[in-house]
Parts: C-alpha cells; structure tokens; sequence
C-alpha cells in the first residue's frame, strides 16, 4: 500500500481542529472550481465564436479560388476547366469576373464590386444560404443581386421596374479624357434578390451574370478573374491545390479557404491564445491559495509528523503526502469546475441566457480538446503548486519536531 497516499487522502477529507485552517481549504477549493469552470466556459466561447465567424466564410468562399499572379484577368478556356474537373477531388468549377463599378440608383452612389458568376455557380457555393429576399438573378438577362447593407444604402427593393439600377465601369485607356459620357460603360440592370452574408460583404459585392460583366468591363469570352472550385467533403485542398497548379500556362495563385481568409483565421487563433494565457494566470493566481492551505496544513500537522516519523516513515515520504495532498485538493476541485464549466455551457446552447442581440445567443462550442487543454492545464499548474507546498516539510523543519 502506498502510505503517504493514503494518509494524503485521509487529511485532504478530515476536518482539521482549527477552524481557520478548514475554512483556508475550503476558499483555496473554490477558487480552484471558478477558475477552472471559468477557463472552459471561456474557450469555449472562443470555439463557439469561432465557429460563427468563420460561417460567414464557408457559406461566401469558395473551397479552392485560383487567383492571376500578375494583373487582373488570365485565359480559360474549355480544355482547361475540362482538365480541372477530371482532376481527383473536384467536384464543381464556375467562372468569376471581378472589377471594381459605381453605382447609381435615383441620385444615390455606391462604390461596389461587381462579381459575375456563371450557372454553375450555385454548385459550388450554397447561394440558397446567401439570399435574404427573392429570387437570384436568371442567366442572360441584365438582373443582379445586391447586398442587404448596399441597398439600405441605396434604398433600393427588389423587382423596380419603374428606376432601374445603373452600373458604371471606366473604359481601360490612356490619355485625356475629353468626352466624359464616353469614359464609361452603363448597364442598366433590375435587381432581383437581396442577400446577407455579413456587413462587409453585403456592402462590397453586386452579383450579376458572368456575360453580363463581361459586356460591361469589355473582356472576352475566355478572360476571367478568377476559377471558384468546390471539392469532394473528403479531398485535400492541398493535395488538389498542388495538382491543379500543373494544369495552368501562366502563372497563378491558388488559395484555399483558409488561405483566403488568413488575417481573420490570425486573429480568432491570437485572440483565443490571449484568452487561454489570461485565465490561466488566473488559475495560477488560485493556486497560491492552494500553496497556501497545504503549508497551514503542514504547520496544523506537526505533531502528527512526529508520530510519522516514530512509525518509520521517512522525511521524503511525510513531504509526499502534502505533495499528494496538493495534488489531490487541485485535481478534485479542478474536476468540479470543470464539471460545472460544462454544465453552464450546456445550458447556454440549451436555453441560450447570454444574447448577442434579443434572437440571437451568444455562440459556444463544448468541445473534447478545450476540456483536455483545461484539464491539463489545471494538474500541471496543480502538480507544481503541490510540488512548492511540500518542500516546506525539509530535514530541518522535522529535526525541530
């Protein structure tokens, strides 16, 4: 049997005789329960935002995008989308052009970006999810869909017939401009649907027939500014990313979703780091009372060590069971909060008490990896913590028993 480990466990469940030295556990206890429950609640917060901010991306973003290297535009032709879709793990592939276009609708400006999208757009990004109101715009006709923020912006509905919206995009040239009518193409268009991404998208992109767009901007048939592809659930973007580069003459970027959103990725992964170290200084700043409990404890005890010692128990042995005493009053009470974390955020998903606005909880995400992080973070902290407690029982300190 292991002796200082038995002992251990009957002094962290006996009550001690001072009362002062019982009511010091008991605090360093709770203070080891609220920060661990308050850890996890929080990183799973983070998850749960995390998850929520990037929805907006996987509903928006393609899985792969292949972007020119150089300049705005490059070719596509049949053979090469062809060769794109016989590529292991593609499963869609639709056309993009983009430019920067002025908008005006009864006197109001906008400055917005034009993004035209072939039919097969829909197989690569879930524009069911996208539109707010009404219908996406049909195929070869001047219809467009704009975004919730840019049509408040415009006050414009749906299905105006009556004023149509107006599209400017300046003619590529050099020179003086003498004739101002003449330095850009107009497209008068009816817009079709509203959609709701999020605020920055919903003010930045007006999407229209890719034919459309080209008409506007002057391209030809085969000049695009950029491939969109949707990949089978199982592919690896990597794998495909590396494989397509092969297939095309002129120099290109290939992006994955990630890779197109690295800066908001960045800042999710920093801000949750931060949050983790905060906490855990927390912890730490909690685990002084328990450091604390165990040397009031060791002091309560000496006459008991005596008789340790008179049973043959070695000085290492009795400074093991103050270790194992630390060690257990963490782990115990790091498992509680731990527990309690998990049932707070529980019921937030349940019954959503934090609300971001009147409809819509604050998002959270329980998740098996922050619980181990948490966990693991409490025993090592609690290990050391346990660790500097004992060393208080020293040769010395027993010599003066």
């Amino acid at each position: 049997m292991n002796t200082p480990f038995y002992i251990a466990k009957r002094y962290l469940w006996s009550k001690s005789n001072n009362n002062a030295i019982n009511k010091i556990t008991r605090i360093a206890a709770i203070g080891v329960i609220v920060a661990t429950a308050a850890l996890y609640i929080v990183l799973s917060g983070f998850a749960g935002l995390r998850d929520f901010s990037l929805s907006f991306a996987n509903v928006f973003d393609a899985d792969l995008k292949v972007y020119p290297e150089t300049g705005k535009t490059f070719t596509s032709d049949a053979s090469l989308r062809q060769a794109i879709l016989k590529t292991e793990g593609v499963l869609a592939l639709s056309e993009i052009i983009e430019e920067r276009v002025y908008l005006n609708f009864k006197g109001k400006n906008h400055i917005a970006t034009i993004k035209g999208v072939d039919a097969r757009y829909g197989s690569v990004v879930p524009i069911d999810s996208m539109l707010f109101i009404n219908d996406w715009f049909r195929q070869g006709e001047n219809e467009v869909v704009l975004g919730l923020t840019a049509s408040v912006k415009l006050s414009l509905g749906t299905y105006d017939y009556s004023e149509l919206l107006e599209i400017y995009a300046p003619k590529p040239g050099t020179g003086q401009i003498l004739d101002p009518t003449q330095a850009f193409r107009k497209e008068r268009v009816v817009v079709t649907g509203i959609y709701n991404v999020n605020e920055e998208v919903d003010d930045t992109f007006l999407f229209a027939d890719v034919d459309l767009a080209r008409r506007l901007l002057g391209y030809d048939e085969n000049i695009v500014s950029g491939l969109e592809i949707k990949l089978d659930p199982g592919a690896d973007p990597e794998a495909v990313k590396e494989a397509l580069a092969t297939l095309f003459g002129n120099p290109v970027d290939i992006k994955t979703r990630l890779q197109q959103n690295d800066a908001l990725y960045k800042m999710l992964n920093t801000e949750n780091v931060a949050v983790y170290l905060i906490f855990t200084l927390v912890l730490i700043i909690a685990l002084f009372n328990v450091i604390g409990a165990i040397i009031m404890m060791i002091l309560d005890k000496k006459g008991n060590l005596k008789t340790l010692q008179n049973m043959g128990l070695l000085g290492s042995e009795i400074r093991k069971i103050f270790y194992y005493q630390g060690f257990l009053l963490t782990a115990v009470s790091g498992v509680i909060g731990l527990a309690l974390g998990f049932i707070i955020v529980w019921c937030q998903l349940q019954f959503g008490w934090v609300a971001i606005t009147p409809t819509l909880p604050y998002p959270v995400k329980p998740t098996v990896l922050n619980a181990l992080v948490v966990l693991v973070t409490m025993l090592v902290l609690g290990l050391i913590a346990a660790n500097i407690a004992s060393r208080n029982v020293n040769e010395k300190m027993l010599a003066k028993i």
